[in-house]
């Protein structure tokens, strides 16, 4: 049994950290930190959580808490995570941030996109990147995981196993993504007041999403060389869900068995479902879930490959994800706590 503490627990990301740790066997939550809701039971915020968790938010100055848990979530905005951790919270507790403070390797790229100052760039090194189904491994042994944003975790997993076989031209690759509001956090923003984006949809971000260089990076390990792409997100009028619709042309001579056969890099992952042919990924499929559905499809006329991917930005692209890489290091069943099926309705 373990105690984990939860930063930002009263966002959406963290309010899913407590709806999946509440039915893990092998954990407990110690406490709930906010820096809006102090001293506020976590019940009255969320009142579904009435009688099942009675406990007051606490405040951010978590140094004081840190004797009493094994853990601690980050799901918190971009910079705080940076400007709390330090030598002496790494050294007591691991820490897993579901923020993008350490999951890009360059400052200097980091601070170009996301348009603040690294407040810990020394920990950058160290950190690692919690995508479980690529580095599993070294997840283990971290005391620092950079949790990755939802979608890249959507884009990459749709993408990776054509781009570490070699199969595609990864100059070619464009990914086109939409999502609902969810992703966007609870704070109060008039673009994502219910008037403004019902009966709508709309890109954004277009040639500068902060989530590009992230995409590009991770792949770049996977295929083994530098990657240059276009992704461009759109905002669609639902709260919750990701889809993802990449492009990209196959090298010549490259056949449906090689593609199948690069796909079966999944077939021992349990969180990745990779469809059978003729089926496309559908976000109500993943809902409230950790799984991620992939397919693709060959366009034998262009030569290009259409892979797609849907999963829950609050959950695989988010709390799920945490989870997921807090049990690999704790040496726990990897799915204990993340069994819920996809919700139908």
């Amino acid at each position: 049994m373990i105690n984990v503490g939860i930063v930002g627990s009263t966002g959406y990301g963290g309010c899913e950290l407590v709806r999946f740790l509440l039915t893990h066997k092998d954990v407990h939550i110690q406490w709930v930190s906010s820096r809006t809701y102090v001293d506020e039971e976590y019940s009255d915020i969320y009142k579904s959580y009435f009688t099942l968790i009675d406990q007051k938010c606490i405040d951010e100055d978590i140094e004081n808490y840190l004797d009493d848990v094994d853990v601690v979530f980050f799901a918190t905005p971009q910079g705080v995570c940076a400007k709390m951790v330090n030598d002496n919270i790494l050294s007591k507790v691991k820490v897993i941030d579901l923020s993008a403070d350490f999951r890009i390797k360059d400052v200097n790229t980091y601070e170009s996109w996301y348009g603040i100052k690294h407040a810990s760039p020394e920990f950058i090194k160290e950190a690692v990147y919690g995508l479980c189904e690529m580095n599993r491994e070294n997840i283990k042994n971290a005391r620092l995981i950079a949790n990755p944003g939802c979608y890249p975790t959507c884009s990459i997993l749709s993408i990776y196993p054509l781009a570490k076989a070699g199969l595609i031209d990864m100059d070619t690759l464009i990914i086109d993504a939409k999502s609902g509001t969810s992703g966007a956090g609870r704070g109060a923003k008039v673009q994502n007041l219910y008037c403004e984006v019902n009966e709508s949809i709309k890109a954004y971000g277009v040639a500068n999403h902060r989530h590009t260089p992230e995409i590009e990076e991770q792949l770049g390990y996977a295929s083994k060389q530098n990657v240059l792409l276009n992704f461009t997100p759109h905002l669609i009028p639902m709260n919750r869900g990701i889809l993802i619709t990449a492009y990209a042309s196959l090298k010549e001579g490259v056949t449906q068995k090689q593609v199948q056969d690069a796909y079966q890099i999944y077939d021992d992952e349990y969180f990745v479902r990779v469809l059978k042919e003729g089926n496309v990924p559908e976000v109500r499929n993943v809902k409230c879930s950790n799984f991620v559905d992939v397919a693709y499809k060959i366009d034998p006329r262009t030569n290009r490959i259409i892979m797609m991917g849907a999963m829950d930005n609050l959950v695989k692209g988010a709390a799920g994800q945490a989870i997921q890489n807090m049990n690999i290091m704790f040496g726990f069943d990897e799915k204990e706590g993340l069994l819920l099926a996809p919700a139908v309705l």
